[in-house]
């Protein structure tokens, strides 16, 4: 039942009266956190329309809070007490304390709160020990000796609560958050000033310890090549991120990467911890043996720089809870951070410089969730939702697969992987849970943070096992750029261990001799997606530069199952747009693609090309590319081959996304790999040709809530002469224009003088029985030569 403002401010105000009676108690020595979270903060939110105890009995990945117990763990805090969210999105932090807290004068509450809501991206969250409510900025970075007024931008004392109720209501309720109230004031009631987005903080943090670590490592190391450099430096980095992470998560020992800083030789001692998580997590990350690294286990590092990375990774002087920073943001900050390379000079001293490509391209642009859930949810969701019965016995896909071709840090694969573990969990928990269970495919969630770890009621999740089998079964992906590839593996991996703790792990690698993490090798490759091995067919010589500058990749051969099987079932991504191509590749380009044949080339325009190819008859193609090719000349090619061998199946504008450097105008499009029938109508989904802001643009994909829908025939792009696909005008409008298309050009009209003649004479325009126009003259036209002006 959805409350009225008033009903819910006559509830705040009797839940006032009765802390004023009982203030004295609550506010006592001996009285607990959890009594005045159950007695009074949890009615607090009831009163703002919270569904805080789940009374509607929404699914655990829906419902409206999430809650923790108020535990600690050798001190450190492991989750925020009350997220509240609108689906699966949290929206705000709230951090409970008892009454007997000053929260309005005590830094540590304000400064827990706002590493919580920092680390998650969130806007705003909120301090409470019912007495006060405080409402905090936490796009501000936190540190450790903040005064508590910092970022805070309101308060309010409990007195207050019933007479300033509707400022509250406003922003915070379950309704004001549904209606956009919340979105809104953050995006106009806030001010800027002084922001720091938790990706932006620790992609500075990390640019600075490659620069150390690439600085010692060159010195030390003077046999070193600028590939073995940068490969160094960054596995280096990945590895005692991972293990960090790990420890935050409660997999790790906390503290137990610090406790080296306190040794000499550091590295040493890192490379044999290295050694340990191989056989804990059997990850490529770890690889040792003679297929994998075996360079920097033995290189030389001081400890100044090791000594800086790690300690600026804990408390007091690390803000980050990696328990918190979800998997994503990594991978944001990932895709900036390989936008740069480690160069050695000829003195052998490392610099860092832009990569050519991101140069050209004025940075590195990052495709938003919104845009990359909305795409896997149109092509990997479709897929399932018309290959697997909603009455099947069985969730699994044996056989499905999807991929992206240009990787990157990993943001499409791990959207549809996460797509993949909610389809599969969901399927579960509605049809045969106990069975699942018996076959150790699901088990029963724990409140991460509890230190005698209690069921939650229904409340369950995928076991490891079942989340790395999703993973192996069904995600792939290629990228030419080696750093991005190992990447992509981090933040799979990471993605598996999400929800996971040692406890939960032990039983696995103890019992099933099984250990924690898949390797990825065969699932993420790195090669040029575009180029196969027949690059080099007839040339005597090759040499080795060349070789792996070109980096070619055989599709059959690294994807043998796949490729057998006719291809991948989903291709999903968002290709490179204007890359660089050396004159040979642009030679083998235009011999081995249709989209060659054309006066400039796009390397976006190959990557449809060759996803088209990879792709099984049925199966779907989602990509974000600049929406020219919908009609310039110089793209007719891949017009033709998209119109000709694929069915359309939605188009959506986006504007100019990612930069005002970048002002190309964005599309979405899906395809399915079929031949499209004569009168096949495509469902057009649009936005039309304006900015919108972040906040419109969520909202819009979230609900699919677009400005124009049309039901458009295939055939009418078709069937022009130079396939237009003119996806902005309704069919009607588009008939005419091509109609208008076939009538005599102005050049042609210009050589005719008009004389007023007889009354009544006038020019007709005619259409003829094969519904063109033709122009009508009268003879009392006089013709005269344009060079008469």
């Amino acid at each position: 039942m959805v409350k009225t403002f008033t009903e819910s401010q006559d509830e705040i105000a009797q839940l006032v009266k009765y802390y004023q009676t009982n203030r004295a108690l609550y506010r006592a020595p001996a009285a607990k956190e959890a009594d005045a979270r159950q007695a009074l903060i949890d009615p607090f939110f009831l009163a703002l329309g919270w569904d805080v105890h789940n009374t509607e009995h929404a699914a655990p990945q829906y419902r409206d809070v999430v809650f923790e117990d108020s535990l600690e763990i050798e001190g450190h805090r492991k989750a925020p007490d009350y997220a509240f969210r609108v689906g699966k999105e949290i929206k705000f932090y709230t951090e409970a304390k008892k009454p007997s807290v000053a929260v309005d004068s005590e830094q540590d509450p304000a400064y827990q709160l706002r590493r919580y809501g920092w680390n998650g991206k969130l806007p705003l969250s909120l301090l409470t020990n019912f007495e006060r409510f405080a409402v905090y900025d936490c796009r501000v970075r936190p540190r450790a000796n903040d005064r508590p007024t910092i970022a805070r931008i309101n308060t309010f004392a409990f007195e207050e609560y019933a007479d300033r109720w509707r400022e509250l209501w406003d922003i915070f309720s379950k309704p004001a958050v549904l209606g956009g109230s919340f979105d809104q004031f953050v995006q106009t009631g806030l001010s800027k000033r002084g922001t720091s987005p938790v990706d932006a903080e620790f992609l500075k943090d990390i640019e600075a310890w490659r620069l150390v670590l690439a600085r010692s490592m060159a010195i030390r190391n003077r046999e070193l090549s600028t590939d073995d450099l940068n490969d160094s430096v960054q596995r280096t980095i990945d590895r005692i991120i991972f293990l960090r992470i790990a420890e935050d998560r409660g997999i790790e020992e906390y503290q137990r990467l610090l406790k080296l800083t306190e040794r000499e030789n550091i590295y040493a001692e890192l490379v044999r911890r290295f050694r340990l998580a191989d056989a804990k997590y059997n990850s490529g990350l770890f690889d040792f043996t003679r297929g994998g690294d075996n360079l920097t286990p033995k290189l030389a590092v001081d400890d100044a720089p090791l000594r800086e990375i790690i300690t600026n990774l804990y408390s007091p002087r690390s803000p980050y809870r990696f328990d918190i920073m979800p998997v994503e943001i990594l991978g944001n900050v990932y895709e900036q951070f390989l936008g740069k390379v480690i160069h050695l000079t000829p003195t052998h001293q490392a610099r860092i410089e832009d990569k050519p490509e991101v140069r050209k391209a004025g940075g590195v642009y990052y495709t938003p969730a919104y845009i990359v859930d909305y795409i896997v949810k149109n092509t990997v969701g479709k897929w399932i939702e018309e290959n697997v019965r909603a009455t099947s016995r069985s969730p699994l896909l044996p056989t499905f697969r999807v991929l992206d071709m240009a990787c990157g840090s990993g943001s499409f694969l791990l959207g549809a992987y996460q797509f993949l573990l909610d389809y599969y969990l969901k399927w579960y928990t509605e049809h045969d849970v106990e069975k699942a269970m018996r076959a150790g495919a699901v088990r029963v969630a724990t409140r991460v943070g509890a230190i005698h770890e209690l069921p939650l009621q229904n409340d369950y999740q995928l076991t490891t096992t079942e989340r790395k089998r999703i993973l192996t079964t069904h995600i792939f992906g290629v990228d030419i750029d080696r750093q991005a590839v190992e990447v992509t593996k981090l933040s799979l991996l990471l993605k598996v261990l999400e929800g996971e703790s040692d406890e939960t792990l032990q039983p696995m690698l103890e019992g099933l001799h099984e250990r924690a993490l898949p390797n990825l090798d065969a699932n993420i490759k790195c090669g040029n997606s575009l180029i196969g091995p027949d690059y080099f067919a007839g040339k005597l010589m090759v040499d080795a530069e060349e070789m792996k500058r070109v980096n070619a990749f055989d599709w059959e051969r690294e994807f043998p199952e796949a490729m057998k099987a006719g291809g991948f079932d989903c291709v999903i991504g968002n290709p490179p747009w204007g890359a660089e191509l050396d004159s040979n590749d642009e030679q083998y380009i235009r011999t081995h693609y249709q989209v060659g044949e054309t006066s400039t080339l796009d390397s976006y325009a190959v990557f449809i090309e060759r996803a088209l190819r990879v792709l099984a008859s049925g199966g779907f193609l989602g990509y974000i590319t600049p929406d020219t090719f919908l009609r310039k000349d110089d793209r007719l090619y891949i017009r033709r081959f998209l119109l000709g061998h694929t069915t359309i199946l939605e188009l959506v504008e986006t504007g100019p996304l990612f930069s005002k450097v970048r002002d190309t105008w964005c599309l979405i499009f899906t395809v399915a790999n079929t031949k499209p029938s004569a009168e096949h109508r495509i469902h057009q989904r649009k936005l039309n040709r304006f900015i919108v802001s972040v906040e419109e643009r969520l909202e819009k994909f979230g609900k699919a809530n677009w400005d124009v829908v049309d039901e458009v025939p295939q055939s009418l792009w078709s069937h022009h002469r130079d396939m237009i696909v003119g996806y902005l005008s309704s069919p009607e409008q588009q008939s005419v224009v091509q109609k208008i298309e076939t009538w005599t050009r102005l050049g042609e009209l210009s050589q005719y003088r008009i004389s007023r003649g007889e009354e009544g004479s006038k020019f007709a325009l005619v259409e003829d029985s094969s519904g063109k126009f033709r122009i009508v003259i009268p003879e009392n036209v006089e013709r005269y030569d344009t060079a008469d002006g």
